[in-house]
């Protein structure tokens, strides 16, 4: 079997028996808030279970590290229909120490692509298409700085609410201890 004909295999078990009933909620935050973080394999429960967040609590956006590199890109976009359709009222940005992204080395990437089929043609047609695609795939040197950009950009998006706090936080993902970054209630 492959992992998706175990994924389905289980779904419909889950469905049949019903599973799905605890998790039951609607589609408004219960806490009014959306969290930005990182997809990190680590912070898929952890990082709920240190905020006591449950299911329907809360909007949950996940990227690489958390951020945010574009103004008008689909995160920002999120973040803001979180907020005017969604009901959220407050914004957490959320990296973690350890972080993949503190180590990804964009020429190292662009290599990996080239070894799994990516042509430098097509990377010559990104690069004359104005695509900066080292600046693209870059990560942070310092998650606690990263978390300030991210948090800047929300709270100075011209989209934004103004009166929306936007907070910023780094998470320890050996064991969800939380370091606040920016608090944003005095702003």
């Amino acid at each position: 079997m492959t992992l998706l004909s175990d994924i389905l295999t289980f779904n419909e078990t889950f469905v049949e028996e019903k599973q799905y009933e605890p998790y039951v909620t609607t589609k408004i935050p219960n806490k009014k808030l959306v969290i930005l973080t990182c997809m990190d394999t680590r912070l898929v429960e952890l990082l709920p279970k240190s905020m006591n967040v449950k299911n329907g609590d809360v909007k949950m956006v996940r990227n690489a590290g958390a951020v945010i590199t574009h103004p008008f890109g689909s995160i920002m976009r999120s973040l803001l229909v979180a907020i005017y359709e969604l009901q959220a009222e407050e914004v957490l940005v959320i990296g973690h120490y350890d972080c993949g992204m503190s180590a990804v080395n964009s020429h190292e990437t662009v290599e990996k692509m080239k070894a799994r089929g990516v042509s430098e043609d097509v990377l010559g047609t990104l690069s004359y298409s104005g695509i900066d695609i080292h600046g693209w795939l870059k990560g942070f040197d310092d998650v606690t700085e990263s978390v300030r950009n991210s948090v800047e950009m929300v709270r100075n998006h011209p989209l934004m609410d103004k009166n929306v706090p936007v907070h910023g936080l780094v998470v320890d993902p050996s064991n969800g201890k939380l370091d606040l970054v920016e608090e944003g209630y005095a702003k």
